[in-house]
C-alpha cells in the first residue's frame, strides 16, 4: 500500500515488481515501508494531528501556548490558528525547509524574535500572522521571505519600521486595507510615548496603505523627531558648559578675594633701629 510521506519511493519500487521482483522481497520492502510508517507516526507532535498523505500538521484548536516541538521537517502545510500562542522565538521553524503554508492567525502573538521568520525556506506561499496582537515589526524579523503575507486585525504601531517592512512584504492584496494604525509616529512637539491613553497619533484608526497612498512618510516624521531631539540635547549641554564657566569664574574670584584680604590682614614687619639710623642719614 502506497501511503504516507514516501510514497514516492514505494511507487518506485511497486513500479519495478513487474520486471522479476519476487514475493519474498516484495513482502521485506512492505515490511521495512511499515516500519518506516510507524516511526513518522511518532513523530507527529502532542495535540497535534499529522495527515501524512499530503504533509500536513495541524494543531489547530489545540490550546496550545508555544510552538510545538517535534514537527517533522518534511512538513508542508502547518496549522496552528486558534491557539494561545504569545511569541516565536528565533530557531522555531529552523528544521522546515519544505514548508509552503504557515497560519498563525487568530492567537495572541505580540512578539516576534528577531529573524523568527528567516529560517523558512524560499518555498513558502503563504504567511497568515492575522487576528494576533502585534503592535511593533521590522525588515529583520521577516528575513528575505517573498511568501503571500497577511497581518491584518492586529494593533498596529505605524512607524518608519512598519513602513519599511509594508514596503518589503509581499502582502496579499485583499488584505491590506485591514492593516490599520491603532496608534502612529506622532509629529514635532507632540510627544513621543505612543502607549500613553490619548497619545495615539493624529494617523490612528487609519490603513496604511491608504496613509502611504495620500504621501504620508513615517520615515521623514521620526528622521523630524530625531532632528529636534538632537538639537534640544546640543542645547542643553550648551547651556549647561556655560552654566559651569560662569561657575567657575566666579568661584575663582571668590578665591582671589579671600587670599587677598588675608594678604591684607597679615602684620607688617617691625623695622630695626640700625634700618631707621640708615634711612634717616642716607648712609
Amino acid at each position: 500500500m502506497c501511503t504516507g510521506w514516501r510514497e514516492e519511493r514505494c511507487t518506485s519500487v511497486s513500479g519495478g515488481r513487474g520486471k522479476g521482483l519476487d514475493l519474498h522481497s516484495w513482502l521485506c520492502v512492505s515490511l521495512l515501508f511499515s516500519a518506516l510508517w510507524g516511526q513518522a507516526s511518532l513523530q507527529c507532535p502532542d495535540s497535534c494531528h499529522c495527515a501524512w498523505d499530503t504533509a500536513t500538521v495541524l494543531c489547530s484548536d489545540a490550546g496550545l501556548r508555544e510552538i510545538p516541538e517535534g514537527i517533522p521537517p518534511e512538513t508542508v502545510s502547518l496549522h496552528l490558528e486558534r491557539n494561545y500562542i504569545r511569541n516565536i522565538p528565533e530557531s522555531a521553524f529552523s528544521d522546515l525547509v519544505h514548508l509552503r503554508d504557515l497560519y498563525l492567525s487568530h492567537n495572541r502573538i505580540d512578539s516576534l524574535a528577531s529573524g523568527a521568520l528567516r529560517h523558512l525556506g524560499p518555498e513558502l506561499r503563504l504567511l497568515d500572522l492575522s487576528h494576533n496582537q502585534l503592535r511593533q515589526a521590522n525588515r529583520e524579523e521577516f528575513g528575505s521571505t517573498r511568501a503571500k503575507t497577511r497581518l491584518y486585525h492586529n494593533p498596529w504601531h505605524c512607524d518608519c519600521a512598519l513602513q519599511e517592512l509594508m514596503e518589503t512584504l509581499n502582502l496579499e492584496p485583499e488584505t491590506v486595507n485591514g492593516i490599520i494604525c491603532e496608534s502612529s509616529v506622532r509629529g514635532v512637539g507632540e510627544g513621543s510615548r505612543w502607549e500613553d491613553p490619548g497619545s495615539q497619533g493624529e494617523h490612528a484608526g487609519q490603513p496604511l496603505v491608504k496613509l502611504l497612498d495620500s504621501g504620508v512618510n513615517f520615515c521623514s516624521l521620526q528622521r523630524k523627531t530625531t532632528d529636534v531631539a538632537m538639537l534640544v540635547t546640543m542645547f542643553v549641554w550648551f547651556f549647561m558648559v556655560i552654566v559651569y564657566v560662569v561657575y567657575y569664574v566666579r568661584q575663582n574670584q571668590a578665591e582671589a578675594r579671600r587670599h587677598l584680604e588675608y594678604l591684607k590682614s597679615l602684620p607688617s614687619p617691625r623695622k630695626t633701629p640700625a634700618e631707621t639710623d640708615t634711612l634717616s642719614t642716607g648712609f
